[in-house]
């Protein structure tokens, strides 16, 4: 994505009273254009765009206002009335880039091509927090459209006031203003062009009605993906400083081992060494180019300490159980489930489900940038969460946060908190200790990102549930095993606890979401253990939580509709009474021509046996519905799973990008079907043995199912979340359509052959 700026001209112009709402309303007419510096004497050494060389203005800019309340934090028209929209969300690959600009354009009435988007640059772009939790659109698209609201109503009062006439009788497109049914009017470049709002951003201001849209629910075209299909975009991987030097940073021998000592005798040979830096159990080694890098760090001669604190890898679910408990608390409590469980006439059930340990292995190991000039540290990040990386940062080298600035370049997706932060944190450091004003790019390498990025923690949870006489449900209880969260939602900067600098402690998301039900069930108890401990460095991992408790619930579900001899798709309907959720559902079943289904086992001939599985979720009980059929073979002599089609039902309100939300649910499929069936990391009691691609498998091209799906598009409704609901679901479908084909119960994900001919 290309980032832009006006030039200043030098020039300053006074504000006359427009009249509508005088200080909240005007628009200040500043002469010149928004950005960038904060004081006369320094400046920023990074331009606005990445990858050209830094250059020094002629004349200090306005400082960028950052304010969420402002209209000049989310939204500029230049002189040529070109919109720019910042944004503190990011696109992590995921569309969302486009989505916002449609947004923008849609309430501004501009075309896509007069709209830009600036992205996770905590010098221009307001924090919005983290972009995680499916909160993109939901959240800061829906602050981005409101501002833009406010702006356009303010535009038309200036308009009306140009023009002398009634601001109701005018009309907007493609950023003219004019009377209904002429074209001679007034244009945003002329009314606003080059200069700052000073406006508030009005929480009332109308919105367009649906009916008029021309942007938003249509299937935009990505606007990033002509550049990459052409080989032109510019990935935080290709990003390049002038002057840059390369750095390799070497881990630990075990996660916790002490560094003893370290020689680079060999290394002062190669030319293009520049040296290394220690820093308690940080170690790296810089060169002037990359290879020269890696072979300085296969060249140093490096002795640590030995350390064996991790679990028996087969015996983790025990170690899980036996892991102290900080507290216990209720996330969902009706009706008096004990009571109801030793009714007499009760049948009770029980069941434990666990989720394995994943790590994010992104495709394209995390890189970073770092640059420290005159007392400022410029880095650029594929980081989801720049605002925050910008504060740990600061905080790691004790610096004042408003001489650090993180700048978001795309990166090789995330899915989660991996290893982007970290690389950051490794080239701040390095470019901080180095104190020589060249850049410092830092590349990880495929073991360290398998190795040391932080991980998706392990996942335990308990069931018991009391049906009664007539076959009612009438107890539900849940209890499930987590590590326990500080304060802050942040992960550890792996620099920072390297190197003994300050940094904030691991927490690894909301992972207790989704634990509680959306099913009617008048005696309910789901409850967490919050554990003092976890073996790795916890993180959020795409549907963080999510996805292993709806696993649980999805399938015990399942297990219950098995034991009463019931359908069980027919049975989450009984159970429902929330209207959406009743017609994603009901078109869920007539998209995937659901029959009934009562007899497990079997089913199929030869040595292939198919079934059908059904998963239901309302995201966090509040937003987005989800509903999957998963289609499936099972091999009886080999155990291998495969997922032939998957069936999606998905509401998440107003649709912004037909094809983009598609994208998402696409995606969304395939990579937990490869959660699913594949993925588990593998460890010794010293460190992660799972890395590289062959000791941590994914799904490949041949495995990919087909997905179908019905899009339930709501115009007038709110815009909710599709980056992770339809994932959650995933797991317990296939689970469920396990059953339905063997009659085996998989509590334990993945669902490796070897489990499956355990359960067979």
């Amino acid at each position: 994505m290309k980032r832009a700026t006006d030039s200043m001209n030098g020039t300053e112009a006074m504000a006359t009273d427009t009249g509508f709402d005088a200080a909240r309303r005007r628009v200040l007419l500043t002469g010149g254009a928004l950005l960038v510096g904060f004081s006369a004497s320094r400046v920023w050494a990074a331009d606005i765009v990445p990858g050209q060389t830094a250059s020094q203005p002629e004349a200090v800019k306005q400082a960028k206002i950052l304010q969420l309340d402002q209209v000049d934090g989310f939204i500029s028209i230049d002189a040529a009335g070109q919109v720019t929209v910042y944004s503190g969300k990011v696109d992590l690959g995921t569309g969302v880039q486009t989505a916002l600009a449609q947004m923008a354009g849609e309430e501004l009435s501009v075309p896509m091509n007069m709209v830009t988007v600036i992205q996770g640059d905590t010098l221009l772009t307001p924090d919005q927090g983290p972009t995680y939790g499916s909160l993109t659109i939901q959240q800061a698209g829906v602050q981005i459209r409101q501002a833009a609201a406010t702006a356009r109503d303010a535009l038309l009062g200036l308009a009306a006031q140009q023009l002398k006439m009634d601001k109701a009788s005018l009309v907007v497109k493609d950023g003219q203003i004019a009377p209904a049914g002429t074209d001679t009017g007034v244009s945003y470049a002329q009314l606003v062009g080059g200069k700052l709002f000073d406006l508030a951003i009005d929480k009332n201001a109308s919105l367009k009605d649906p009916k008029d849209y021309t942007l938003v629910g249509q299937s935009v075209p990505r606007v990033d993906i002509p550049d990459k299909v052409t080989g032109g975009f510019t990935y935080m991987q290709d990003f390049r400083r002038e002057g840059m030097v390369h750095a390799r940073v070497l881990r630990p021998a075990a996660m916790q081992s002490a560094l003893r000592s370290v020689d680079d005798a060999a290394c002062k040979a190669m030319p293009a060494y520049l040296g290394m830096v220690r820093k308690a159990n940080f170690l790296a080694v810089l060169s002037k180019t990359e290879w020269g890098a890696i072979k300085a760090a296969n060249a140093l001669k490096v002795s640590w300490s030995d350390w064996a604190g991790l679990p028996d890898e087969n015996q983790l679910w025990q170690h899980v159980r036996q892991t102290k408990v900080n507290k216990t608390e209720d996330l969902q409590k009706i009706g008096d489930s004990a009571q109801a469980l030793q009714a007499l006439d009760a049948k009770t059930l029980a069941a434990s489900y666990d989720f394995a340990i994943h790590t994010h292995g992104s495709i394209g190991p995390s890189c970073a940038v770092a640059e420290f000039a005159d007392g400022r540290l410029t880095v650029w990040s594929a980081s989801q969460q720049t605002h925050l990386l910008r504060k740990q940062i600061a905080g790691m080298l004790s610096m004042n946060r408003d001489d650090v600035r993180c700048i978001y370049i795309e990166g090789a997706g995330c899915y989660g908190r991996n290893g982007h932060e970290d690389a950051a944190a490794d080239a701040a450091l390095l470019a901080r200790e180095r104190n020589d004003g060249k850049p410092v790019r830092v590349q990880w390498m495929r073991q360290d990102e398998h190795g040391w990025d932080p991980k998706g923690p392990p996942t335990l949870i308990d069931y018991r549930a009391a049906v009664d006489a007539e076959g009612a449900i009438t107890a539900w209880e849940s209890v499930a095993f987590l590590p326990d969260r500080p304060k802050d939602i942040a992960v550890t900067l792996l620099s920072a606890e390297l190197a003994d600098l300050p940094h904030m402690n691991a927490h690894p998301g909301n992972i207790h979401q989704g634990l509680a039900i959306p099913y009617v069930v008048p005696n309910i108890h789901a409850q967490v253990r919050w554990l003092a401990e976890t073996p790795f460095r916890p993180s959020w991992i795409r549907t963080p939580g999510r996805m292993q408790n709806t696993f649980g619930n999805e399938s015990f579900l399942d297990e219950i509709a098995a034991a009463r001899g019931v359908d069980p798709f027919e049975m989450r309907m009984k159970l429902l009474n929330d209207p959406r959720g009743l017609e994603v559902m009901e078109r869920l079943r007539k998209l995937s021509n659901w029959q009934p289904r009562k007899d497990a086992g079997s089913r199929g001939q030869g040595n292939v046996m198919t079934g059908r599985g059904v998963s239901y979720t309302k995201y966090e009980l509040v937003r987005t519905y989800v509903g999957v059929v998963a289609d499936v073979e099972v091999e009886r002599e080999t155990g291998k799973v495969r997922v032939k089609r998957l069936y999606v039902a998905h509401d998440c309100g107003q649709i912004i990008n037909p094809d983009g939300l598609r994208n998402q649910i696409e995606g969304n499929m395939i990579q937990t079907v490869s959660r699913t069936l594949l993925e588990e990391l593998k460890f010794n009691r010293s460190t992660v043995t799972s890395t590289d691609w062959a000791s941590y498998p994914i799904l490949r091209f041949p495995d990919v199912p087909e997905v179908v799906m019905d899009l339930i598009d709501r115009p007038g409704e709110k815009p909710w979340g599709a980056g992770e609901p339809s994932a959650a679901v995933v797991p317990s479908a296939i689970g469920n359509a396990v059953f339905d084909a063997t009659g085996a119960r998989l509590r334990s994900v993945p669902f490796l052959p070897q489990k499956v001919l355990a359960a067979l």
